[in-house]
């Protein structure tokens, strides 16, 4: 044992807990070191079951559990054995005059309120009762008095404690007492926040409060950041593990480990293929869209939005909004790609993608998109938004040319919006039916993304139709697009040459629609 007087030998455990992994080894193990255990509820029946002698917290506090288990622990003789300082003849003399046993190792994980929520149907009140009280004054109690007392908070921690106490016949040492409140007090705050977002956001209203809580954990350390003299790594939000359903969850099945850059272009993949109810495929190359298709199978889909932009395509992400089939499969590994992403995969098309051993094949388990406040900083402060989450419907145009547009271009500017909508401003998308051909992202000028969306047309643009995120601030963008032959144009309308705007669609014989809504990318 090393002489060190800030070593805290561990004599009694409190001991409750909603996750009970690896729990009965632990208990076992400190009972090696003749700790005597103190528990409640379902933890004290499963010591029991485990044939472990555990005393009820009841008995320690005179009262029993009540009120369905909302009152257990909050009480002196917990927390006074927790608070007390062991070096304090004042809280010494206190804990005797009052029959206060000290406790010296304080094993809490809290009710699983993020489980809870997460549920599809949940009600307030079944989230309400997932709201745990006792656990968290328990847990900072404990961390409060780090001094005198070991705190536990996940069963990760389990192997760490009874490490140190094989190290010191028992007891453990300043500096894990310290660290394991740091991370107690880091598990609080965590838990709180997620509470009080799960109210604000019960009301759409509420969802850009007052105060926004934003929790990270570290999931992995990356490679580096854009660019490799950067360091970065992945955080989970609101909790240690990932959201189901989000691509920070998303499981490798093969290739190397995903970069920084991996990851955003990833997200802007998937974000695209969520926006369709019909099968779809996109290529993405630095977050902007080389080919955007639907089909009536994934490899249609695929063939179709490869045959925008083949060259752009070599090295970048496919994403498709159904499972991936060998021969959806096939066809990936024909050319160079960095990821697939997909709801799931065939098990032939798994064993095809992973003879190319770089290309990493990510399996996200769901075709549901979340839709979650996004955040984006800036020096100083961060800026939050919600979602850009609203789809244009048929119902939703309105015709301001005196050519009307044939049903056949109606389906073809909705699919051009959708694009739109995930393709960097200024943006520009020439698309027919179900399919693009060619994009101009990301530019200054609107009249110049017109021009470079039909200089990368890898098909012919005649025949086409045209999307444009924002409105046409002067007639010269639809002129220059009216000389490659497009039948037809969705725009947002607003701008105060509208009428200039319109004039010149009618002159050129062309079809217009505005959506009355703008989709800014930046």
């Amino acid at each position: 044992m090393t002489d060190d007087k800030n070593l805290r030998r561990i004599n009694r455990a409190l001991i409750s807990v909603s996750d009970k992994a690896g729990l009965i080894d632990f208990v076992t193990a400190l009972k090696l070191y003749g700790v005597e255990i103190i528990s409640t509820g379902g933890t004290a029946k499963a010591l029991r079951e485990a044939r472990i002698p555990v005393r009820d917290v009841a008995e320690i506090t005179g009262f029993p559990e009540m009120m369905d288990g909302r009152i257990k622990t909050l009480h002196p003789r917990v927390h006074g054995a927790l608070l007390a300082l062991r070096n304090n003849p004042d809280h010494v003399a206190a804990m005797t005059e009052h029959g206060i046993e000290p406790i010296d190792l304080v094993v809490v994980n809290l009710y699983p309120f993020a489980q809870t929520i997460a549920k599809e149907g949940v009600t307030t009140t079944e989230a309400i009762e997932q709201i745990d009280i006792g656990g968290p004054a328990m847990i900072r109690s404990a961390a409060k008095n780090h001094a005198d007392v070991t705190v536990v908070v996940s069963p990760d921690q389990y192997e760490l404690v009874l490490a140190e106490m094989e190290n010191n016949e028992g007891a453990t040492s300043f500096g894990l007492r310290r660290q394991l409140a740091a991370a107690a007090f880091s598990h609080t705050a965590t838990y709180d926040a997620l509470v009080a977002n799960y109210f604000n956001e019960r009301d759409h209203s509420a969802q850009l409060s007052q105060t926004r809580r934003l929790t990270l954990h570290k999931v992995i350390d990356l490679r580096y950041g854009e660019n490799p003299h950067q360091t970065a790594a992945l955080y989970a939000v609101d909790g240690p593990e990932p959201p189901a359903g989000t691509l920070a969850s998303a499981k490798l099945l093969s290739g190397k480990e995903m970069s920084f850059n991996n990851y955003v272009d990833a997200e802007a993949a998937w974000q695209f293929v969520c926006d369709f109810d019909d099968i779809a495929c996109a290529i993405i190359k630095h977050t902007n869209p080389a080919g955007v298709a639907l089909g009536g199978t994934v490899v249609e889909a695929y063939k179709k939005a490869l045959a925008t932009d083949p060259v752009s395509a070599f090295g970048g992400i496919v994403a498709f909004n159904r499972t991936v089939d060998a021969d959806a499969a096939q066809e990936v590994t024909k050319i160079v790609t960095d990821i697939v992403i997909a709801p799931d995969y065939e098990q032939a098309a798994v064993e095809v993608l992973k003879t190319k051993k770089n290309l990493r094949v990510l399996q996200m388990g769901t075709t549901t998109r979340r839709s979650d406040i996004q955040y984006r900083q800036i020096s100083g402060g961060m800026l939050v938004q919600t979602p850009d989450d609203y789809r244009v419907s048929e119902k939703d145009l309105k015709v301001v040319t005196e050519k009307q547009p044939t049903p056949e271009e109606i389906r073809a500017l909705l699919f051009a919006w959708v694009v739109c909508k995930h393709t960097k401003s200024n943006a520009i998308v020439y698309a027919r039916e179900g399919q693009t051909i060619g994009v101009g992202a990301g530019q200054m000028s609107r009249v110049d993304s017109v021009k470079i969306g039909a200089m990368r047309a890898n098909l012919p643009l005649e025949g086409s139709v045209l999307a444009s995120d924002a409105f046409f601030p002067f007639r010269d963008g639809l002129d220059e697009a009216a000389k490659h032959g497009i039948t037809a144009v969705i725009q947002p309308g607003g701008s105060l040459r509208d009428a200039e705007v319109i004039a010149a669609a009618n002159e050129l014989g062309l079809a217009m629609v505005f959506t009355g809504i703008r989709h800014f990318k930046h």
